[in-house]
């Protein structure tokens, strides 16, 4: 079995006992169905050849008396196989989202969004269905395919040649299909990758195809990933194809060769008509099982490919990692050291996004972080918290390291707001204390009345009970920065990080916001990432990024005096406004 179908199959141990019980029932129903042929040719040889209706009607009722109990068994089989098939689904869905949920950003930056969505609905969907299947047909055909050839030889040893010339030749075109179309379906897949990964791209970005008037554009994107997904599907399934037309011609085949080598015998005396009865109806049941097992086996092949993915994802092994002896515990002051941090993603020492960067925040100071796009302003705050680890150097809290602090107790002191405001489905308060479930109403009317959010939230119909569409789609995007700013705030951090945070909302606002943080969180060291000079002309420590490398560090009025990049950018959004300079 491959490696991965042996990791998966564990899975399945909390249901051992149903997967025991299940296949038993199946027994049972199995050699009920293979009890019916010898039934019916004692019907046919002796109670009909004999007039004797006595037989007939007693062997008769054994039949029914045996379809009862097959049924039974039959019908217990499906219901534990659908009981064990769903709670593996279950069970290995929630295994891939926690997986997912525990994964750094290093590996979300590689396993795609669409990628990660197929494998948790339609990876899971396949590998489901083949236990419900094998739990059926994978006990099913092999005790039918196995007792028909033994009473097969029972009924006639003559016949049962057939079997034995039929038999190989089906199952090596079996195993040609097989063979061939594990590479199919796993192409198959990664189509349906690629066309979820389009869908979900262009419904989150739906309001920009729609104000540049790309939709054809889209639609011609989204049809050539829904054509190519159609046709490598459509070579999959006719190659799949094959198997059933083949088999139908080998079991017309076996029966027709059996009716004439059968009938030559019961001309010559050799052989009764019950007998041949029974062998045809002994033959069509191990031709189709060995037609059921060959349907598994494809679909097994099929949910091979899938079991590699959903495996690829259960081996990611985070990038971030506590060491064993990391602190768990951890309330600092708010000191930040950056001390020769290089840092560039995957690893990359030819090309490091950061270089040798070094500055050092006290507690309760507000640090600006100005620089052209690409300079490696978010990189460098991505650190803090340890959403990334350096290369070289060290980043330190309260002079300690950030990877000797474990992350859980690391990230509950440090806030990030990102630019791209994420809100989730659900009240406007419980976005707001999503980081601190706990929070009281007092505390979020608080949080939000820093984040100049209160006013608009009131203005709502149901206030903070407003109800969020996804990505809180009914929300402009300076009032869902706004309300990111409040579920920030609302945990009360030592260490606050603004990505951009306040590029949709307008000036005045912005300002109120400064200065609300200002007198909420005058003991938090926060860092501010903002493209307005405006915003940070007040900070403790502004640091010019340049090219991955700290240029400049200082306070507005040193920067003006001591960095050319600074003077720039001021008199770019500012103008001079009659300070001196000089």
């Amino acid at each position: 079995m491959p490696e991965s179908s042996q990791k998966l199959t564990s899975f399945l141990r909390p249901y051992w006992k149903q997967i025991i019980i299940g296949p038993f029932l199946m027994l049972v129903e199995v050699v009920m169905d293979l009890a019916q042929p010898r039934m019916m040719q004692r019907i046919i040889d002796v109670g009909i050849a004999q007039m004797d209706m006595s037989i007939v009607i007693n062997t008769g009722l054994i039949m029914i008396g045996l379809a009862l109990i097959g049924a039974f068994g039959g019908a217990g089989n499906t219901a534990f196989a659908v009981w064990v098939s769903q709670r593996y689904g279950a069970d290995l869905r929630t295994a891939l989202f926690r997986k997912i949920q525990s994964l750094s950003f290093g590996n979300l930056d590689k396993l795609e969004t669409g990628q990660l969505i197929t494998r948790l609905t339609n990876d899971v969907t396949q590998i489901q269905l083949v236990v419900l299947i094998a739990l059926r047909i994978l006990v099913r055909a092999p005790l039918i395919l196995v007792g028909s050839l033994i009473m097969a030889v029972i009924t006639s040893p003559s016949l049962a040649l057939i079997l034995l010339a039929l038999g190989p030749v089906s199952l090596l075109v079996i195993i040609l299909v097989i063979r061939k179309a594990h590479p199919m379906f796993l192409r198959v897949q990664e189509r349906l990758d690629r066309i979820n990964t389009v869908m979900q791209e262009n419904l989150s970005g739906i309001r920009v195809v729609k104000a540049f008037v790309r939709g054809d554009y889209e639609n011609q994107r989204f049809g050539n990933a829904n054509e190519n997904l159609r046709n490598d599907t459509v070579k999959a399934m006719r190659l799949v194809a094959v198997v059933m037309p083949f088999m139908m011609l080998a079991v017309n085949i076996g029966v027709a060769c059996v009716i004439w080598f059968g009938g030559l015998q019961v001309a010559a005396g050799n052989m009764k008509v019950g007998q041949i009865m029974a062998f045809v109806n002994y033959l069509l049941h191990a031709l189709f099982s060995l037609m059921m097992v060959s349907m598994l086996l494809i679909q097994i092949s099929r949910a091979k490919a899938s079991a590699d993915r959903i495996q690829e994802v259960l081996n990611s092994k985070p990038e971030i990692n506590d060491k064993t002896n990391a602190l768990t515990m951890f309330q600092p002051r708010g000191k930040v050291a950056f001390e020769s941090v290089t840092f560039g993603y995957d690893d990359n020492y030819q090309e490091p996004v950061l270089r040798d960067v070094s500055f050092e925040v006290q507690p309760g100071q507000t640090v600006a972080i100005l620089g052209a796009t690409g300079s490696g302003k978010s990189s460098l705050v991505n650190l803090i918290p340890r959403f990334y680890d350096v290369m070289g150097g060290k980043v330190k809290i309260d002079n300690i390291d950030v990877r000797d602090i474990k992350n859980d107790a690391l990230r509950k002191s440090v806030v990030f707001v990102l630019q791209e405001s994420v809100l989730f489905s659900g009240t406007i308060r419980d976005n707001i204390r999503y980081g601190r479930p706990e929070a009281t109403d007092p505390e979020v009317v608080e949080a939000a009345k820093a984040a100049q959010a209160h006013d608009f939230i009131s203005g709502f119909p149901e206030g903070y009970d407003t109800q969020l569409g996804q990505r809180g789609v009914n929300l402009s995007g300076g009032q869902k920065q706004r309300v990111a700013i409040a579920r920030a705030l609302v945990t009360k951090p030592r260490i606050l990080i603004l990505d951009d945070s306040t590029s949709s909302v307008d000036v005045e606002t912005e300002a109120r916001i400064q200065d609300s943080l200002a007198e909420l969180m005058k003991d938090c060291t926060s860092f501010i990432i903002a493209q307005r000079i405006s915003t940070v002309l007040n900070a403790d420590k502004i640091l010019i990024l340049e090219d991955g490398k700290i240029a400049a560090q200082g306070t507005h009025s040193q920067l003006l005096k001591s960095s050319p990049i600074y003077r720039e950018i001021y008199n770019s959004q500012l103008g001079n406004g009659g300070i001196d300079i000089a």
